[in-house]
């Protein structure tokens, strides 16, 4: 998952209901659990004694900060994301949230569901819509070739499949 808390500028607004899911599950956690341990923890560290040379006590506080710079990056984010619940009306096509299967022009075979970008994952499978191959298959067919620039030069791929719903 993307780990930024600023938004690039064009960055997609969508993302799947699994990944809006995942997203809501860290807020959850993050303020439900992992704030109240962590206050707690500077609580006990401030009942010490001196603050300025208190490790515990500085770090949590620390902790708490980007707690809460996290919280309210996913709060504001999840606010403005748009879920992508329906399956398109033309499935022959590559879209947003559609499995697809390409072969590399030395016929290697890759799999990935195309995402938004604060679900990305590629140890998975998941890849995010902004990306160059992303975007140069969205609206082909099966069998359509795609040119993609990469960091070793230009790649040609086929897009051997295309389908949509769960892994």
């Amino acid at each position: 998952m993307a780990d930024s808390n600023t938004r690039p500028r064009g960055r997609a607004r969508y993302i799947t209901p699994e990944g809006e899911r995942a997203l809501k599950d860290e807020l959850n956690y993050l303020w439900k659990q992992k704030r109240p341990e962590v206050t707690q923890a500077v609580r006990e560290a401030a009942a010490l004694g001196d603050r300025s040379e208190n490790a515990e006590y500085i770090y949590g506080k620390k902790q708490l900060r980007e707690i809460d710079r996290r919280v309210r990056f996913l709060t504001k984010r999840l606010d403005e994301l748009t879920v992508v619940d329906r399956l398109p009306d033309d499935q022959s096509r590559v879209y947003f949230g559609a499995w697809v299967t390409v072969e590399d022009e030395a016929g290697k075979r890759s799999t990935y569901r195309l995402v938004g970008p604060d679900e990305f994952d590629l140890s998975r499978g998941l890849l995010s819509v902004d990306a160059p191959l992303a975007r140069a298959l969205l609206g082909k067919r099966q069998d359509d070739e795609v040119e993609v620039r990469t960091p070793e030069g230009r790649q040609e791929m086929v897009l051997v499949d295309i389908r949509y719903g769960p892994e």
